[in-house]
């Protein structure tokens, strides 16, 4: 998996991630699995940063969704 598609899902998962912790939290509920994604998708992020050639600024951001999106999109 390359760098970009690595943050694209990491940045994705985290902000699932987030959601169905407040919907825990909400519940009343232990939000376990909700914090094993947080950590999987901060592994992503983290891998995405440590194998990058450059670094992710947050104004190139927007062009590595399209980017991934577009690779991927038949």
């Amino acid at each position: 998996m390359d760098a970009d598609t690595a943050l694209v899902l990491g940045i994705i998962i985290g902000a699932f991630s987030i959601i169905s912790i407040f919907s825990a939290l909400v519940d009343r509920r232990a939000p376990r699995a909700s914090a094993l994604t947080v950590l999987l998708a901060t592994g992503l992020i983290v891998y995405a940063a440590m194998t990058t050639p450059v670094a992710y600024t947050a104004a190139s951001l927007p062009k590595v969704f399209v980017q991934v999106f577009v690779k991927y999109l038949p």
